[in-house]
């Protein structure tokens, strides 16, 4: 038990104060595979703070567990969340390591600083790479052309994750030096690849700024991929005919949107409606806490391909939205980051052993097929390449299998399999309003989500 003296507690300022109220009340995580038939439970009590909603949903989803529902409620100065999870088979999380990785994840407040997690997917500065992000306009075969001047000058690309949304592309990947395998850190040689990469990326008479940085700090890579596209203001809608895929242009299954007010309890309330898929939570979250919002009360469900999320925020500054422009940006910015990561396009999959070069042959192979890599994600470890690409035709059509089996024999046909294209699951359907009547006479102090699950 931690012992102080009033003097103490009033010579400290706020965050001390909050230092030591979170020491006094430890996170308390609760992982049930009892109450539910088809889910682990996951339930988490803790002191309030900023952004620990996201840093929670971070733990999950870089663990690939899939968040099937979700129920929040931080009134006051507590945090209460409810997550039923599954693995990616749809089973429930029986892995002691998973679980006990959970536990220490979520019970130490240490953990929840990006630095200090172990992370399939997060940013740290490391003396084994350097992380350079990029900005710009999105073009048929670029990836090949950043690929290929990032061998010319002996970088080997070992980790990246590059994304594609309504004409714009954000890339954060991680290089070394092709000969000793170290991160590189010549001042004068990284001022050349950035100066190199901006030229590539400005190469089709880019009418924005296109922007090539050494990153220094330590965001988790995909938060900084929706901070890189929200900064490009990808979120803007541009006519058609102004860059962009064919699928872009006639996306039809958008997802749907609807901000309103809540006037009784001063809260705005955003719901949202799309197809299901992985991390969509995660895009969500991240996208409001980003936007400097809080999320107080809320609720997730999917079922069918279909996902329905329902928050009540307020402005950090305590305040709901309190203009009609500012809910029509808040529409935009949400729809973007649920648009981001649902690229259209058949997913390919790449693994081999690991070699200087490798990601530019490969590229430049999809780009000499008339392939376009909409989305991709690429890893190594222990000398071998596992890679994920999201292609489609250079129109944003689908592509034809004869063209699959062409680029198979050329890569390998063992190396380069076949993923389950995105584009034949489900549409969405409505979903009902499930807080509707929540507000009306009931008070936040008899909201007890946490017990039905007890």
């Amino acid at each position: 038990m931690v012992m102080m003296s009033v003097y103490e507690v009033v010579d400290m300022d706020d965050d001390e104060y909050a230092k030591l109220i979170r020491r006094m009340n430890p996170p308390r995580v609760v992982i049930d595979n009892d109450s539910c038939e088809n889910a682990t439970v996951i339930r988490v009590d803790s002191v309030k703070k900023d952004g620990i909603l996201l840093e929670v949903i971070q733990v999950l989803t870089d663990l690939n567990l899939i968040i099937t529902k979700a129920y929040i409620s931080s009134d006051g100065s507590w945090f209460m969340d409810v997550f039923n999870v599954t693995d990616c088979d749809g089973n429930k999380v029986w892995d002691k390591e998973i679980i006990s990785y959970i536990q220490n994840a979520l019970e130490t407040d240490a953990c929840y600083s990006p630095s200090l997690r172990k992370s399939s997917v997060g940013v740290m500065p490391s003396e084994e790479h350097t992380s350079i992000e990029l900005t710009g306009t999105d073009r048929p075969g670029l990836l090949s052309e950043v690929c290929a001047v990032l061998t010319d000058l002996g970088c080997n690309v070992v980790k990246a994750e590059v994304w594609t949304h309504n004409a714009r592309v954000a890339a954060v990947v991680h290089v070394t030096d092709g000969a000793t395998g170290l991160a590189i850190e010549d001042p004068g040689r990284l001022a050349t690849v950035r100066e190199l990469l901006c030229n590539v990326l400005r190469a089709d008479g880019d009418f924005r700024k296109a922007k090539s940085a050494v990153a220094m700090g330590v965001t988790h890579t995909q938060r900084r991929l929706h901070q890189l596209m929200f900064d490009d203001r990808d979120y803007e809608r541009r006519a058609v005919g102004v860059g962009g895929s064919t699928a872009e242009k006639k996306m039809s299954r958008r997802p749907e949107v609807t901000v309103m007010d809540c006037s009784e309890k001063d809260y705005t309330v955003v719901i949202l409606k799309s197809k299901d898929r992985p991390k969509l939570l995660f895009d969500t979250i991240c996208t409001l806490t980003d936007m400097q919002y809080v999320v107080f009360h809320g609720t997730v469900s999917t079922g069918s391909g279909e996902a329905y999320q329902e928050y009540y925020i307020r402005h950090v500054d305590g305040l709901p939205m309190s203009s009609q422009p500012e809910r029509e940006r808040v529409i935009q910015c949400l729809e973007a980051a649920i648009e981001r990561r649902a690229s259209e396009g058949l997913e390919l999959e790449l693994r081999t052993e690991d070699r200087v070069g490798l990601l530019s042959d490969i590229t430049r192979i999809f780009r000499e097929h008339g392939l376009c890599v909409r989305r991709a994600e690429i890893s190594t470890s222990g000398g071998k390449a596992v890679d994920s690409f999201y292609v489609s035709e250079m129109s944003g059509g689908p592509v034809e299998a004869s063209t699959i089996e062409s680029v198979r024999r050329q890569i390998g046909q063992t190396v380069l399999r076949v993923k389950q294209n995105p584009s034949t699951q489900k549409p969405e359907s409505n979903t009902g309003f499930l807080f509707a009547n929540f507000f009306k006479g009931c008070s936040f102090q008899s909201f007890r989500l946490i017990r039905s699950y007890s």
